[in-house]
This record gives structure tokens, C-alpha cells and sequence, in this order.
């Protein structure tokens, strides 16, 4: 037995005086003194050497214990004496941590870490209002909710606390029928508090279930095929169509922008470098909009805080026929519009405006590559809450990284198809070529059967998004169905939804057409408002004129004046005497005569 095992039993158990612990250590054999001079002492050893001598009554107290213990108990007994020992003491461990105890490495407590790495407490962040401090980083303002001190690698959502209004907001019934006011109205919405919503925009992205690496093909130099496509958004095949719903960890898929060296450098749909810079500098929260072929008016957005007009980006898009005419009418002077940075296209793809605006609306990740959320509205739009709201509102609280509301009337693509033609939103034969096309792949009409799923149908003027791979694949596959078939998004949104659901647990947030009313006001195109009778100006009577001032009175009267008056004869009625005299007069002639 070597000194280094003594000394571990010595520490062990104390039953050695340090005077044998020597003795014992010089009995080595030299070999191992010999050793010992040039090596460095055993750690054990030297803790075992300095270990002080116990009391004799302690050491003689153990050693009766021990086999005490053994002589009522076999060794088997002993053992399972002392599992049921450990065994409970863990029990009251679980119970003294259930009762609310607070448990080392565990935070039990809701609370939410800034992007200062500071620490607030979600009551605090709900009661204290706009003492709440922020952080300027181009939007960067960021919450997640901490748990063991560290944050998670994906946003996973969080609860409002119960004393929270928006917690308890109960959605109010649809407002009356009014006959000047036809059609859908707006609805209550509950929003956070500009500040509040900032705290709570989260510093790390949300879960992309498979994909994680998603590029897109460019320098394509394809031909056309009878399966359709464009220059712009190049000319897939049916198989490749079909391989980009298969969801896979990398993919390389179409997705616009196929010729050039990046979107905006001759791929159509050009624009000049100082406005690409402009938009690749824009890092947080883009609003993006767009008129194309001078169809509508430019509306400022409202009720915008400042921190969103310091920190979020807010882009128009023109092309240079309604650039052009804004300039004509003295509304655009430079490259920026009250809140909107005014960016010209050029070489626009498709004949039709409306295709075109298809680009931007369904495009923004690739527009703006460095962007984490996006906001994008039709130009017809009038933003009225600020953006900070909304993303809380309709992303945030509800853990979606893709938000769009449903329509206010149909949620059936067949119904909505019909819809388009009775109005000419397209020719007829190319909407029936479509459903026929979806309808061989398996669509079917909506049913409750579908629930979660509450329609088929979008109401696609405001898109509300997170830009993470499986986001911008699901925009990406949207536009490629959208050059291939129709321009009416509608048709295809389904579709494409359904296919990806069907590969990987992810799903899009829709929400009531009301709700979206309520933080955007729906104007006119702008031929409509050319076209529409002035109102009708009230006609205003000039008001009456003011009453004549009333006579002064007399002045008061003298001695002599009152002596004038009481003197003075009242006038006679002369000729209403007469004219009765000479009625008397002829009545007793009268008289005399009979």
C-alpha cells in the first residue's frame, strides 16, 4: 500500500495518529523515496499529512456506531437503509422546491431581457410605461424572455400578464348598419403602448422549421416553355416547381431577379446604386409601398411615434410615369416625401402595373437583405398606427413569423375565382385554367374540415412578415405561381400554403379584414377620384342682421313744457263725426217719409 492510499484513507476516516502515518511512509522502498525526490508530492498524500488528529471521544463514538449498526443488521439491510434514506431526503427536496421555492440556476420568475442585458420584470414592463428605456440601433430595440440567464437560440413567444387590458379585451360586435357608410367597417383592435411594444421586439429570430439556408438562382439564361414564366422570374419547369415544395435544409429555388448580378442590377426592375445603398442600410423594420402606372395618390402615414420615424425605414416605390407626374403637380421634390424615401424603377418587367407591383410586394426580403420585419401595403393605404404596434399586435403576441388577413366576404378559392370574373379582374380563360390546374393537385372547397385553417382566401393589400428561410420561401413560391398563372394572388395562396404545411410544421396568421381596417384607412385609385362629382358644397344663407338699436328716450320735460302740454287741446275727429251725422241724417228723412 503506497503513502498516497494510506494518506486517502487516513483522510477518509481519521482512525490514524500522524506519528504512524510517518512511520508507515518511511517503510517505502527506496525506489520509491528515490522517486519521490523529484517528483512532486501527491496532493492527497500532503492533505493526508496535514490533517490534524481528531478527538479520541468522536473517533471512539463512530467506531461503536459502525458496528452497532452491522451487528442488528446485515449488510443488504444496511444498504437499503440508507437508499430509503436519500430517497427521502430527495422528496422533501421536490416538495420544498414546489412550494414556490426558488431554485438555484432557474428562473422562475417571468421576465424579459433587454437588448442592454438588462433585466426587467413583465409586471414592471407593463406598469411602467414610457419610463421604460430604449435602446437606438436602427431599429434593434429588442425582448426575449429569459430563461436559466440565457437566451434561446429562436423567439418562442410570451404571455401578456393577467392584469393586462389587452389580456382581457373581449372583441366587440360589428357596429350598425348605417345607409351612408355601405360596405365593411373597421373593428377594435388592443394595442400595446408604443414603448411597451418596443421592449417586447424580440433579439433573435423565430424557429425555421427544416430550412436553414436558402439561396436563389440568378444568371439563368432559360427558354420559354408552354408551362409559362417570365424573363424576369425566369422559366422553371414543372419538376422544378414541384422539387421547391419539397422542403429540405438548403435549397436553391427561383424567386425573381434571375438575370444580373442582384436584384436591381439589369434584371429589370432596376434602380440606381444610392437607392440600393439606402436600402441595404436598412437593418430593423422596412414599410414598404408602391404606384405604379400613376394609379394612385401618395398618402403619408399617421399617428407615427418617434422613435419608428427615427428608426424605421419607409419606402415608395415610383415608376417614371407617375414620378413624372408627381413632380408635374409640385408633390415630389427630392428623393424623400414627408416619412416616405421616394425610390425610381426603371425597366419594369411586365406591361402590367399590377404584376409589377408584385415585385416589391412579395419581393421585399430580396430588396432589402438585411431587414428583419416588413410591413408592405398597397398604395391605395393610408397608415394610421404606428409600425411598432402592429408587428406586436399581430406577429409577436401571437408567435407567427407571417401575418395577412383573411377576406371580408369569400374564404373559398373556387367562390373567389368567379368573383374575379364576374368583375374582369382577368380573362376567364386563363382564372379557369388555374383552378383547373389546382383543382388536379388536390384543391378542394373550403370546409370546416380545414379548421385551424379559418380561409383560403386573403385580403392581400398588407402583408405583415419576419423575414426568416421558410417566410421567404413561402413569398418566394407565391410569386413563381403568381408570373406563372394569373396576377390575381388570391387564386394561388392557397395553394402554395397548403404545400408547405403538408412538408413542415408551419402555418400562416391570418386575422379579421376588420382588424386590418383599423390601422389602415382604404382610399380611391386615383382615375376614380378624377372621375367622381365634386361634393356638393352646402349652400350657407348670409346670417340676419342685427335688430335696429332702440330710440333713445325723450329728454325729461321743464315746468314750462308740462304747462304747454296740460293746456294744449286734443285734436277732434271731424270727419268720423260727419260721415255719422249724415247717416242720422238720412235715416230720418227716411222716417219722416213713412
Amino acid at each position: 500500500m503506497t503513502g498516497g492510499s494510506l494518506g486517502l484513507r487516513t483522510a477518509s476516516y481519521g482512525c490514524l495518529s500522524l506519528q504512524q502515518q510517518q512511520q508507515l511512509l518511511q517503510q517505502q522502498s527506496p525506489n520509491n523515496l528515490l522517486s519521490n525526490q523529484f517528483a512532486s508530492p501527491s496532493p492527497l498524500s500532503s492533505r493526508a499529512l496535514l490533517i490534524s488528529r481528531k478527538p479520541a471521544k468522536m473517533m471512539k463514538d463512530k467506531e461503536r456506531l459502525v458496528p452497532w449498526i452491522f451487528k442488528f443488521a446485515g449488510r443488504k439491510k444496511v444498504g437499503m437503509l440508507f437508499l430509503c434514506i436519500v430517497s427521502a431526503a430527495v422528496f422533501a427536496r421536490v416538495l420544498y422546491v414546489g412550494k414556490g421555492e426558488y431554485t438555484p440556476g432557474i428562473d422562475r420568475s417571468p421576465n424579459i431581457s433587454l437588448s442592454n442585458r438588462t433585466t426587467i420584470d413583465l409586471e414592471t414592463l407593463f406598469t411602467s410605461g414610457p419610463e421604460i428605456e430604449v435602446q437606438n440601433h436602427s431599429g434593434q430595440y429588442a425582448a426575449q424572455q429569459s430563461v436559466e440567464n440565457a437566451s434561446p437560440p429562436y423567439f418562442t413567444g410570451y404571455v401578456l400578464p393577467l392584469g393586462n387590458p389587452c389580456k382581457k379585451f373581449a372583441f366587440p360586435p360589428p357596429p350598425p348598419a348605417d345607409r351612408k357608410r355601405i360596405g365593411p367597417r373597421p373593428c377594435a383592435v388592443c394595442y400595446l403602448p408604443v414603448e411597451q411594444a418596443i421592449a417586447l421586439m424580440p433579439n433573435v429570430p423565430s424557429y425555421s422549421p427544416v430550412l436553414r439556408n436558402l439561396t436563389y438562382i440568378h444568371g439563368e439564361q432559360s427558354s420559354k416553355n408552354e408551362f409559362g414564366g417570365s424573363d424576369f422570374g425566369g422559366y422553371p419547369t414543372l419538376k422544378q416547381r414541384n422539387d421547391s415544395f419539397d422542403i429540405k435544409e438548403s435549397m436553391n429555388v427561383h424567386c425573381g431577379f434571375v438575370r444580373g448580378t442582384r436584384p436591381g442590377h439589369g434584371t429589370g426592375f432596376n434602380i440606381n446604386d444610392a437607392d440600393l445603398y439606402d436600402m441595404e442600410q436598412c437593418h430593423g423594420i422596412v414599410v414598404a409601398s408602391a404606384i405604379f402606372g400613376n394609379f394612385d395618390l401618395l398618402r403619408q402615414p399617421k399617428n407615427i411615434s418617434e422613435a419608428a420615424q427615427k428608426n424605421v425605414c419607409f419606402f415608395m416605390f415610383l415608376d417614371e410615369e407617375t414620378e413624372e407626374y408627381m413632380r408635374n403637380t409640385t408633390v415630389l421634390n427630392g428623393s424623400k416625401v414627408g416619412l416616405w424615401r421616394i425610390v425610381l424603377v426603371r425597366n419594369l418587367p411586365y406591361a402590367d402595373p399590377r404584376r409589377n407591383g408584385k415585385i416589391p410586394k412579395l419581393l421585399l426580403h430580396r430588396l432589402f437583405p438585411n431587414a428583419r420585419y416588413s410591413i408592405w401595403m398597397d398604395g391605395k393605404l393610408e397608415l394610421v398606427v404606428d409600425p411598432y404596434q402592429i408587428l406586436e399586435r399581430f406577429l409577436w403576441r401571437q408567435n407567427v413569423s407571417f401575418a395577412i388577413s383573411k377576406h371580408y366576404r369569400r374564404f373559398d378559392v373556387f367562390v373567389e375565382a368567379e368573383a374575379n370574373k364576374a368583375a374582369a379582374k382577368y380573362d376567364n380563360a386563363s382564372i379557369d385554367f388555374q383552378i383547373d390546374f389546382y383543382r388536379k393537385e388536390g384543391l378542394t372547397p373550403y370546409s370546416n374540415a380545414k379548421l385551424p385553417i379559418i380561409s383560403d382566401v386573403p385580403e392581400g393589400c398588407v402583408i405583415i412578415r419576419e423575414h426568416i428561410p421558410i417566410s421567404n420561401l413561402f413569398t418566394c413560391l407565391w410569386f413563381n405561381e403568381v408570373d406563372r398563372f394569373t396576377s390575381r394572388d388570391q387564386l394561388s395562396f392557397s395553394t402554395v400554403r397548403d404545400k408547405i404545411r403538408s412538408k413542415v410544421s408551419w402555418n400562416v396568421g391570418m386575422f379579421l379584414d376588420c382588424e386590418r381596417r383599423n390601422f389602415v384607412v382604404q382610399g380611391y385609385h386615383r382615375d376614380i377620384l378624377e372621375h367622381m362629382a365634386p361634393p356638393i358644397r352646402a349652400v350657407q344663407n348670409p346670417p340676419p342682421q342685427p335688430p335696429p338699436p332702440p330710440p333713445s328716450p325723450p329728454p325729461p320735460m321743464t315746468g314750462s313744457m308740462q304747462e304747454k302740454t296740460a293746456n294744449k287741446r286734443p285734436p277732434s275727429r271731424r270727419g268720423r263725426g260727419r260721415r255719422r251725422n249724415r247717416k242720422v241724417a238720412a235715416g230720418g228723412t227716411d222716417n219722416n217719409l213713412t
